[in-house]
């Protein structure tokens, strides 16, 4: 297993290789990481952001690790709720359940994210309920990712191998699934395969979805809630 050291995160091999492949794809990528900080030998449980010439944009640590996650990560701190502007919109997003943080979430909306990206290990029919709602609650597109597992892709030297036996052959049926600004599902869920999802976006269907709902905007009743998020990175015009 490998670690991203948080001091090296632009320029180690591992980050190299993930920028290699978004430069070849002529892509913007976004991959989820366990990153290792240098200076408290905490692992976090991470997403980084490169940009289609390949260069490493920034990432966002994850604030509350789910569950017995907690015995292993650390919790981001806040100051990593990044969002980019992109040619394609405004990108950014939370991890797995930080989803579910209705603060969170909220925090993502105020940087008006128009692409809102949402990797997780629920593979839940719920799950998708999530993804809708979040998209007819933030107006913006969904693009959910999950894992798909097999217990035959673990090494066999791997240890506590043993415990997998009695597991099904299936660990994680996977459930990506691409949700436009308005609810409908574009593409997917994909369950019981490895594949790849894809939709034509258009930040126009964004913009026409908030004329009845904006929850930044005239839904927003600013004279009676306030939002802050302490060390909240600006939105990085890419």
């Amino acid at each position: 297993m490998h670690y991203w050291n948080s001091s090296i995160e632009e320029h180690g091999p591992e980050s190299e290789k993930l920028g290699a492949m978004a430069k070849s794809a002529s892509a913007f990528l976004v991959m989820g990481v366990i990153e290792k900080d240098e200076t408290s030998a905490t692992l976090y449980c991470s997403m980084f952001y490169y940009g289609p010439d390949g260069k490493y944009l920034g990432k966002h640590r994850k604030l509350k690790p789910t569950a017995a996650e907690r015995l292993i990560w650390g919790e981001g701190d806040g100051s990593t709720l990044s969002s980019f502007d992109t040619v394609l919109g405004k990108i950014g997003g939370l991890i797995c359940w930080e989803n579910y943080m209705p603060q969170a979430r909220m925090s993502m909306y105020n940087k008006g994210v128009q692409v809102y990206l949402a990797p997780t290990a629920d593979s839940r029919d719920q799950w998708q309920h999530t993804m809708i709602h979040t998209s007819l609650e933030g107006r913006c597109y969904v693009l959910g990712c999950n894992q798909f597992v097999t217990k035959d892709m673990y090494p066999n030297d791997l240890p506590g191998i043993e415990d997998l036996e009695k597991q099904p052959d299936i660990m994680c049926r996977g459930g990506s699934v691409i949700v436009s600004p308005l609810g409908e599902v574009l593409a997917g869920p994909l369950w019981n395969e490895e594949g790849i999802l894809t939709a034509e976006i258009s930040i126009d269907e964004v913009v026409k979805s908030k004329l009845d709902f904006d929850v930044i905007g005239h839904y927003s009743r600013n004279d009676i809630f306030t939002m802050s998020v302490k060390d909240q990175i600006e939105i990085k015009k890419i």
